[in-house]
């Protein structure tokens, strides 16, 4: 099995030092608790990039799709059909959102629930589904971390088949990745079912949560997920020119910024894929990634939270004597984003601190006028010196002005910026 094949390849030698390269480069200043990602050439195995990749983190709704694989097994072992009825229980129709808000004896036939899967990322169905081939979601969870183990995800363990918060349901970016890959080795024949853009059930009609299908250039599947523990993941996989790449982040603080992250993680490894190894040193493959943006705070998503909002930005709006409106968070921040988000209110304060004593500050009444020297306008800016910058009447030999040192700031970056854009292109062309 290929797919047993490359976890090994995971372990060798090459594979290793690929990682270690890659982590020396862009290893992060601090532990982020929630935020890893890794990037795979999927025809050969090679890591492409990697952070944080063997640590354990909360799949989320990623978990489905181990939900689907085990599906697609059944499917393929003739022990169900695409029209079979599957019955929901008592237990399924209590899944919290995101779901189709089924009921108790509602029926829903096996293509049904594969698109509501794929799409609306369905907690009451997925519970429906592992209840249907394992008896009961305990069970199915089991056969769930028995297949894991078969694929090599020697590091995921489940404990329900929707990705739900449970403290015990954990994997890591590598094991995902081995996952994605095994899919689309084992059952590329269902992996058209990850590309669905809208599925209609009783009366709605669901968009994907996976805005990168039809944004990103080869982007074609597979998976988001989001709970309020693990943050904003996503697996995807791109193919260009005959290449196939995957791509998995974890962790994301929106996901905005989780989309937008693994653009780039997509746009760079097709860059590195455009290089001939033989030519070139493959530790200049790191070039293509070391270009990257590092998330702004890729441990945005660790902070506490209390009705949507980080708790820092609510305890700072109560200092400052400020009403906090928020947006509602449910009782479950379930396994992805629902479509709509509730009606803004406001909350009362969350605790009845005495309000802290803030000195009111004042700026030194300077008289400056706009002739600067450098030092005088950083010295402004960054409040160093106790007194006023020096005055100068104008721009002298040895001093500019406040506008001539923005102008030279500007055009450093400037040149910085067609430095990178140079090198990508330069990378391209090889």
């Amino acid at each position: 099995m290929a797919a047993v094949v490359w976890s090994r390849a995971f372990r060798g030698s090459a594979i290793a030092a690929s990682v270690t390269i890659t982590a020396a480069v862009m290893a992060p200043a601090a532990h982020a608790e929630k935020y890893a990602a890794i990037v795979v050439d999927a025809d050969t195995g090679e890591v492409l990039h990697a952070r944080n990749q063997d640590d354990p983190r909360y799949p989320a709704s990623l978990t489905k799709v181990m939900t689907l694989y085990l599906l697609f097994d059944a499917l393929d072992a003739g022990e169900v059909k695409l029209t079979d009825k599957i019955t929901v229980s008592r237990n399924a129709a209590a899944q919290p959102p995101s779901n189709l808000r089924l009921k108790a004896g509602d029926k829903i036939s096996v293509e049904d629930a594969i698109y509501a899967l794929t799409t609306k990322s369905a907690n009451d169905v997925a519970a429906a589904v592992a209840e249907f081939l394992g008896g009961s979601e305990r069970k199915f969870a089991a056969k769930m971390t028995d297949k894991a183990r078969d694929l090599g995800l020697s590091n995921t363990t489940f404990r329900n088949a929707s990705g739900l918060p449970d403290t015990a349901q954990l994997s890591t970016a590598r094991d995902l990745a081995i996952l994605a890959d095994a899919l689309l080795d084992n059952h590329a024949s269902y992996y058209h079912y990850f590309q669905t853009q809208r599925f209609s059930w009783g009366g709605m009609t669901y968009k994907s949560h996976n805005n990168l299908i039809g944004a990103v250039n080869g982007v074609d599947g597979i998976k988001t997920g989001y709970t309020r523990a693990s943050g904003f993941n996503l697996m995807t996989s791109a193919e260009r020119d005959g290449r196939r790449v995957i791509a998995i982040m974890l962790g994301g603080a929106s996901a905005k910024s989780r989309d937008a992250h693994v653009t780039e993680l997509v746009e760079a490894a097709f860059v590195s894929l455009g290089q001939t190894p033989e030519l070139i040193d493959p530790n200049t493959k790191l070039m293509s990634f070391a270009a990257l943006n590092t998330p702004l705070n890729p441990n945005a998503a660790a902070e506490p939270m209390l009705n949507g909002r980080p708790l820092s930005a609510i305890l700072a709006e109560q200092a400052g004597a400020q009403s906090a409106e928020v947006l509602p968070e449910p009782e479950f921040a379930e396994g992805d984003i629902s479509e709509s988000l509730p009606a803004r209110e406001v909350v009362p304060e969350i605790a009845k601190a005495p309000e802290p004593k803030v000195r009111e500050f004042k700026a030194p009444e300077y008289n400056v006028p706009n002739a600067l020297t450098v030092s005088g306008y950083q010295q402004a800016q960054t409040g160093v010196s106790a007194s006023a910058p020096k005055v100068v009447p104008a721009a002298t030999p040895n001093g500019l002005t406040v506008s001539e040192y923005e102008a030279t700031q500007a055009a450093r970056a400037a040149a910085a910026q067609a430095v990178q854009d140079y090198t990508r292109r330069q990378l391209r062309r090889r």
